[in-house]
């Protein structure tokens, strides 16, 4: 029997017949609340001015002498794993979005794997800040519908208090440490699972979010910025000016190209950065409060944690309505910026 040539190259993929379902979730925040009032203790500034700017009134933290991103990314995997009912041997991948990992090498990944006896999955990290989670489930879900992956967990976890200079109060009273999981797995049914993703870079504003490790890192324009190396840096006008922007922009770009309306989706699950550029961009829109979820005045800004802990807070309440759409949106350092939106 004669074989099509095809001058070299591999025949491209069949298309995709088979869905994606979220199985299950999971999230972990640490018991250690840092409160506005314990920033008042520590810094100029006050419980009134941290919540009129940011919504913020306690965030989480980890106690950095014993804990770190791992230890909050394996608690949220365990967790995620008991909700859908899974062993660990029965991932064959394992993503986790994360910009605090204590380690380059092992990754999180691999390290929060080998230790609930994942024998049978890859690991492996990905780093784009607070849009990391948004951007591993989409290229989890992508997996898993071509058949390259069948049972993936997406990690998004951040120890924000390892990278935080706390004599700084424009930058380190906006964070704090949380991590969330969701399960996928395929389904027989093409219909379920992401309907439409986008993800968006701009590299030419990375100075806006940034963490120097050494003074060539630091441009001119911030030498004389005085928060330490290692350490978190923010131009805040140019990040609230961006993110106001773009989250609109990108919730606008998911409802135009799938043809859903802010009526037809159960839940608009978006990365907790501020209240205000939350509430911005849901009166432009005209997205009933009820439909996006905050949670940013109990745990500030989580970075890659903060979309998939509300997904899980979202999910255990029964919010994430079944046959019903719902949208992840996130943008963060990079700069970068994802949406995913799911039929359930």
């Amino acid at each position: 029997m004669s074989v099509p040539s095809t001058n070299g190259m591999l025949p491209p993929p069949p298309t995709p017949t088979r869905g994606v379902r979220i199985l299950g979730t999971g999230s972990f925040v640490p018991d250690r609340r840092l409160t506005n009032a314990d920033f008042e203790r520590m810094l100029d500034t006050s419980d009134e001015w941290i919540v009129q700017r940011t919504g913020i009134r306690e965030r989480r933290v980890l106690d950095l002498r014993t804990e770190g991103c791992s230890t909050i990314a394996q608690r949220a995997l365990e967790r995620a794993l008991e909700s859908s009912g899974l062993k660990p041997t029965d991932l064959d991948l394992v993503v986790v979005a994360t910009v605090t990992m204590e380690m380059t090498c092992p990754s999180v990944a691999c390290r929060i794997a080998g230790a609930i006896g994942a024998t049978n999955a890859a690991a492996f990290d990905l780093g784009a800040a607070c849009s990391g989670f948004v951007y591993a489930l989409n290229v989890a879900e992508s997996m898993v519908r071509m058949g390259r992956a069948r049972t993936v967990a997406v990690i998004g976890a951040e120890a924000m208090s390892s990278i935080l200079d706390y004599t700084d109060r424009a930058v380190s009273i906006l964070f704090g440490d949380a991590a969330g999981c969701a399960i996928i797995q395929a389904d027989p049914d093409p219909r379920v699972g992401c309907i439409y993703q986008h993800m968006g870079a701009d590299g030419s504003g990375w100075q806006a979010l940034y963490i120097p490790r050494r003074e060539s890192d630091v441009p001119a324009e911030d030498a004389a910025n005085p928060i330490r190396l290692g350490c978190l840096r923010m131009n805040g006008k140019e990040v609230f000016r961006f993110a106001v922007t773009k989250f609109k922009d990108v919730m606008e770009d998911a409802f135009a190209k799938t043809g859903l309306t802010p009526n037809d989706v159960s839940q608009v699950i978006c990365h907790q950065s501020n209240v205000r550029i939350i509430d911005a961009a849901r009166e432009k829109l005209n997205i009933d409060p009820s439909k996006i979820y905050v949670n940013i005045d109990r745990y500030g800004n989580s970075s890659a944690g903060s979309v998939p802990l509300c997904l899980d807070e979202l999910w255990r309440a029964g919010k994430i309505t079944p046959g019903k759409p719902f949208m992840l949106v996130a943008f963060g350092g990079g700069l970068t910026w994802a949406s995913s939106v799911w039929q359930t």
